[in-house]
Formats: C-alpha cells, structure tokens, sequence
C-alpha cells in the first residue's frame, strides 16, 4: 500500500449544506467525528473511498463501534445520517465506500505513488529472482586485450537485456493495471494485498514474463477474477474461428 499520511479537509469544511445540517440533529459533535474517522479510515485503505476489513469482508456497525471506540447506536445513526445525505454509499457486496472520494483525496497524485510503488516492488522481484547477479569488480577496465573486449561485449549485452527487461516490466505493469480496472468495472476492487497474492499466485503457474502477460490478459477477456493457467484450447479455438479461404 502507498505510504500516504494524509486526505483533503479544506478550510470550507463547515460551510458545507450537508456539514450544516448534520450539526442541528441530535449528537451532531459525535456524528461529525465519526464522519472524519470514517475518511481517515478510507485514506488509509487508499482504495478509490472504499472501507472494508478484508477485499471480502465489509465492515459491521458493531465493528465500526470497536475501532471508533463509540456507542454502537451512535454509529448506527451517524451511517444513517450520512447514507441519507449521499455522503456515503454501499456496493452489491455490502462494502462500504465515501462518495464523491476525490472531493478528500488527490486521486491523480496517489494514483502516480501506487504506480512508482509498484513498478519499484516488480522491478525488484525481476531482479532477485530471475536475472543474474554480476560480480563486482574494482578492477579498472581497458581495452589493451582480447580479455577487457570480451567484457566490453558483455557489458553492451548486459545492457541490452536490461532494457529488454524493463521494456518487458512496462508491458506486465500495463496489463496488471487493466486487470485491475477490470476489477473495478466489476465494482471488486483490489487492495495492496490482493495485488501481492495475484502476483504470488501468477509466479506459482508460471515464472515467464511473456506467459504472466497472457495470463491476465486472458483474465481481463473473461472478466475473470483471479488468475489461471491458460487455456490449452485457446490456440484450437482461433484455429477453428478462421475463415476457410476457398
């Protein structure tokens, strides 16, 4: 998960219809501190506004009371409260997300840190696991012999494979991006976690780049929510859809 301490509350916070309003009810002070939990709790899960336990496990009233340390019947009035003023909304799951998130968090700006985080933790694991460690040596290079050419070559062709590697980082980044858009079209969601266990589960099916593409591209076809192994038909499946030339 992006390391990001903060959200948005402007300066107008008050000033706000909905603000207003919820301050002339009953236990306003209460609701209004519920309300800032409630955000802070979403920034925390940085997942578009949503607030769950787990990817599958929503949040209960009685669960909300415990970390939010209130009366349960408080908080049941404050979610009222908020879900009557479209403050706050539920998917076909029960899981519970801010509206309007954007209003409380720069988007753009977390979108760019999860980014750097993940191609940093996929550049990471590229390394340690499939490419090879070089040995250092402090010897200076020269060209006066057969020797330094051979390293010479070895460093370009070094060099080459890494900008193929980092060509082929980019490609895998893209595609888990569109995966995870797929998600969220299915209004599914994935945290940090679930990212982590695709990526663990996509390494024990298979540890070629190329294949882990196809993987979630097949995936993203289906509008599948996990990962597996491809089709062993797929290749007899276009056959068959070919057109006969006559």
């Amino acid at each position: 998960m992006a390391d990001v301490k903060w959200i948005k509350l402007v300066t107008e916070f008050f000033d706000d219809e909905k603000i207003k309003l919820i301050e002339n009810i009953p236990e306003a002070d209460m609701i209004l501190i519920i309300w800032i939990k409630l955000l802070t709790l979403a920034g925390k899960k940085n997942v578009n506004g949503y607030i769950f336990l787990t990817e599958n496990i929503p949040y209960t009233d009685e669960m909300l009371a415990t970390i939010f340390n209130r009366p349960l019947n408080t908080i049941r009035l404050a979610l009222e409260t908020f879900k009557k003023f479209g403050m706050i909304s539920f998917d076909e799951n029960e899981i519970m997300y801010i509206t309007n998130w954007e209003k409380h968090q720069n988007i753009e700006g977390l979108e760019k840190i999860r980014e750097q985080n993940r191609l940093r933790q996929i550049k990471f694991q590229k390394e340690h696991k499939k490419l090879p460690k070089p040995k250092k040596d402090n010897v200076s290079i020269t060209l006066d012999n057969a020797t330094d050419k051979k390293r010479l070559d070895k460093k370009r062709l070094d060099k080459k494979r890494s900008e193929e590697e980092e060509e082929k980082d980019i490609v895998f980044t893209n595609t888990l991006q569109e995966f995870k858009d797929m998600r969220k079209t299915k209004k599914k969601p994935m945290t940090e976690k679930a990212i982590s266990m695709l990526l663990n589960k996509l390494d024990k099916i298979t540890t070629d780049d190329n294949e882990q593409i196809k993987i979630m591209e097949q995936s993203i076809f289906h509008c599948w929510d996990s990962v597996y192994p491809l089709k062993e038909n797929n290749n007899q499946e276009a056959k068959d859809n070919m057109p006969i030339l006559e």
